[in-house]
């Protein structure tokens, strides 16, 4: 039924419902990888960027998209810029966050104080008691907080969704999780490097898995961890509805050999019961897709994304317990004990 389901679903394009109006942007952290995809959306959904930030100047992409965007390096303008478009009457209904993880929250603080929502990339905060907080503001400034969970928008995975729902059989699934995206020496002197700021490497390259599976399988009972290091981490989630051994690293050395010899770099598996659970096409308009759900006010909020941010933040402050008990297979070439 997996096999069938998935293999035989077509991508589905959202069918975009007419705004009334215009609705214009700011995007903090515009010179990042992930940015153009935010920029892509804004201008998929007609809507208008005003403004951007990065301290990196390397935004010539602009031109293909918002050439009259006004651009900034310093934050102190950009708020100055923002805060004048206020007072003369031009209204930033979203500022969209594609800073490094540490600042999301700050940056979210500030477009809810600017009288704008906030779109956030993932993971939307480091640490479970940041979302409490900013619900606090939410309340106060009467503004929304949205983030970009694209995978439960992908079809492959509804129609996994839907087929765990419907199934009445009360049987536990078994998930294997392995993701390997390899990274060069430049990651260790980056800020994704410190896992201070990023939350390390469960946070930065797996929280939308670990959001993905407890969005299909229910909420996590235990969260146990194999392997933790700063290239690579590994454990056990038992879900309400499935037990999941995951792996996760950047080291080049992990992936299998047949992925070296064809000269990629990255890795990605999950089965379900024994069967590879594919998905790697439907990627192209997510986040156009995300926005057309935020901007229609159907878009994920704070709560949707709780019990990832738990989750990492789990692992992230667990000590690891070696290979006992449940463990993917990919950690027997790292065995410790």
């Amino acid at each position: 039924m997996l096999r069938s389901l998935t293999s035989n679903l077509k991508l589905q394009t959202s069918n975009f419902i007419p705004q009334t109006s215009m609705k214009n942007f700011a995007l903090i952290g515009v010179a990042g990888f992930i940015a153009k995809r935010h920029v892509t959306a804004i201008k998929d959904t007609a809507n208008n960027l005003l403004a951007a930030v990065d301290k990196f100047d390397s935004v010539g992409f602009l031109d293909g998209f918002f050439p009259n965007a006004d651009f900034f390096v310093e934050i102190e303008r950009f708020d100055r810029h923002i805060e004048k478009l206020k007072r003369t009457g031009t209204k930033v209904d979203y500022v969209s966050i594609c800073s490094p993880n540490y600042l999301h929250d700050s940056h979210i603080r500030f477009a809810l104080r600017a009288g704008a929502d906030a779109i956030c990339e993932k993971p939307i905060v480091l640490n479970p008691w940041n979302i409490d907080a900013l619900k606090g503001i939410e309340s106060e400034t009467g503004r929304k907080v949205y983030t970009i969970l694209q995978l439960r928008l992908h079809p492959s995975i509804i129609a996994l969704k839907q087929e765990v729902e419907n199934d009445k059989s009360g049987k536990i699934y078994d998930i294997d999780l392995a993701y390997i995206t390899s990274r060069g020496n430049w990651y260790d002197f980056s800020w994704k490097g410190d896992s201070h700021k990023s939350g390390g490497i469960a946070t930065n390259i797996g929280v939308h898995f670990f959001d993905m599976l407890s969005w299909i399988f229910g909420g996590i009972e235990s969260n146990v961890v194999n392997i933790s290091s700063e290239h690579k981490t590994a454990g056990f989630l038992k879900l309400k509805k499935a037990n999941v051994r995951w792996f996760l690293s950047i080291d080049f050395n992990d992936l299998p050999q047949n992925v070296k010899e064809k000269n990629q770099r990255t890795y990605r598996s999950i089965s379900v019961n024994g069967n590879e659970f594919e998905f790697s096409d439907g990627f192209t308009d997510l986040h156009t897709q995300s926005y057309n759900h935020i901007i229609n006010k159907n878009g994920f909020g704070l709560d949707d994304a709780r019990n990832s941010i738990e989750t990492v933040y789990q692992i992230r402050n667990s000590k690891e317990v070696g290979l006992i008990n449940e463990y993917h297979p990919f950690c027997k070439k790292n065995k410790t004990n």
